[in-house]
């Protein structure tokens, strides 16, 4: 993945070609690009967050920190210990970006994040992870999420941001739906059914 190849876990192809598009689209900018997915959610009051991980396939891209070479066992698929590289995502705002097959066409769902350091050390995770509080919050965020068919697998970027996924899904004739710090669940939902109408209505033109 350092090198630029996509990846998704369990053969999800659309994550892997985000993943690979999104790391060409970043090619020389700093801040690093990761496949990613959500792994636990710290459910402080006021202080919601979400903790990103996925088995062994993080970036190293996304740290600055030295990553640590570690050998844990998986318990899963009866094969020896793996190693695997252990870091924490570095602080600072990002993208977590989702593509969906509608069946007439891709919708790309991007919400915007800050990452954050991890509120305490987590020596039991075995894994390498990023923590984030995602725009506007968790409970808009997550909701606005699933209403718009966004997948578990995402692509987590501090490379790039809104306005260059945006321009990816003109290019591309991609939907797409921004989850931002001003995002509401309604404007979610009319954004959702304004953009089913012009789709329909832009595939018979």
């Amino acid at each position: 993945m350092a090198d630029g190849y996509g990846f998704g876990g369990e053969g999800d192809w659309k994550t892997s070609v985000l993943l690979r598009a999104t790391k060409v689209m970043a090619d020389g900018l700093p801040g690093g690009t990761s496949f990613m997915a959500d792994y636990t959610y710290p459910l402080v009051p006021g202080e919601e967050k979400i903790l990103g991980a996925h088995m062994l396939e993080v970036c190293p891209t996304i740290t600055s920190a030295q990553p640590s070479l570690e050998v844990h066992p998986l318990s899963i698929g009866g094969r020896e210990d793996p190693v695997r590289l252990r870091f924490v995502a570095d602080p600072g705002p990002g993208v977590v970006a989702g593509l969906s097959d509608l069946g007439d066409r891709f919708r790309l769902t991007v919400n915007e994040v800050h990452l954050v350091e991890p509120d305490e050390a987590l020596p039991l995770l075995p894994v390498a992870c990023a923590v984030w509080q995602p725009r506007p919050s968790l409970s808009t965020s997550a909701e606005s999420w699933l209403l718009a068919g966004a997948p578990h697998h995402t692509v987590l970027s501090k490379a790039v941001g809104t306005e260059v996924l945006e321009t990816f899904g003109e290019m591309t004739g991609t939907e797409v739906v921004v989850i931002g710090a001003d995002s509401t669940v309604r404007e979610v939902q009319r954004e959702l059914r304004w953009n089913a109408a012009y789709h329909r209505l832009a595939a018979r033109l």
